[in-house]
């Protein structure tokens, strides 16, 4: 944590404005307050700063050597923070909305919906950041992120989107040829297929009770979306993460060899800080990112 050791804005402000103005009635009249408030928040930054900043002759004032240079910086610190409120406040009128979000799943999920939202929404323009780490709404110029993970995410509003289930898929080539995929043993003639989370072969290997088959063996990729690509063009089979498959197995590119599927440990969460709900635009994308995954929902289960 950066320890910044700041005097009161306001006693800045006072400063600066009576530095500008050399005069306390008129930096008063300039920040609606009495020159008296004035005289009292720079006497503050003085005590503060430990060092005068202005030196009295009679009913006038001018800046010591100290304060001059003070000025200086203040200024700069002050513009600059006026420039940045400024840019914010514009882009959170402007229309323009920022999503985090990991890249495969906005290859796979998000980005073919968006065409609805713009539908709905045509006065809002989606800007789409694929990150895999994730973002600080402190730093990063972002408005909400859909993360993969467990919920726990302190300070932030945290909205759970889906769950995800893990289950082989593989091109149908695969049940035909020398080793037609029909039973679990035959596995052990195919390739498998990897995403970063290599564990996760090994774990539906045990709990479907299959051995002699190396969990380890096989490419790997570190995107779950070139995975799902890899078993289409049928160089092996692939631990699909349901919630990143996309139209592949209505449209028949994939199929499912076997009906064993695990629950992901973890899940999908939209999250952005607490005050980002009140602008209009971040509502509109919270209401609708939820209507298409209760969509998505009725379609599973056959509703609809």
């Amino acid at each position: 944590m950066v320890d910044r050791k700041l005097p009161p804005l306001n006693a800045l402000r006072a400063f600066e404005a009576a530095a500008r103005q050399l005069s306390f009635t008129r930096a008063g009249q300039e920040l609606h307050v009495t020159q008296a408030a004035i005289s009292h928040q720079v006497k503050a930054l003085e005590e503060w700063l430990g060092l005068a900043l202005f030196r009295r002759r009679g009913r006038a004032i001018v800046l010591t050597e100290n304060g001059q240079n003070y000025l200086t910086s203040v200024r700069e610190g002050l513009d600059l923070l006026a420039a940045a409120t400024d840019r914010l406040t514009k882009r959170q009128g402007s229309g323009i909305l920022t999503v985090s979000t990991l890249a495969s799943f906005a290859a796979a999920w998000l980005v073919p919906r968006l065409g609805r939202f713009r539908a709905l929404h045509s006065d809002i323009d989606v800007r789409v950041a694929a990150r895999d780490e994730a973002v600080d709404f402190a730093r990063d110029d972002v408005d909400l992120a859909i993360r993969y993970g467990k919920g726990h995410w302190p300070g932030l509003e945290i909205v759970p989107l889906m769950s995800e289930e893990v289950f082989p898929v593989c091109s149908p080539a695969l049940l035909q040829g020398a080793y037609p995929l029909r039973r679990l043993d035959d596995l052990r003639h195919h390739t498998l297929l990897h995403d970063d989370m290599r564990e996760t072969w090994r774990l539906w290997l045990l709990a479907a009770g299959v051995e002699g088959v190396n969990s380890d063996r096989g490419p790997g990729y570190n995107l779950s979306a070139l995975v799902i690509n890899a078993a289409v063009d049928g160089q092996g089979v692939a631990l699909a993460r349901s919630a990143l498959l996309g139209d592949h197995l209505a449209t028949g590119r994939l199929v499912r060899p076997f009906d064993l599927v695990l629950p992901a440990e973890d899940a999908y969460y939209l999250v952005y800080p607490t005050r980002a709900r009140e602008h209009l635009k971040v509502e509109a994308f919270r209401e609708w990112v939820l209507a298409e995954v209760a969509r998505d929902r009725e379609s599973k289960s056959g509703i609809g």
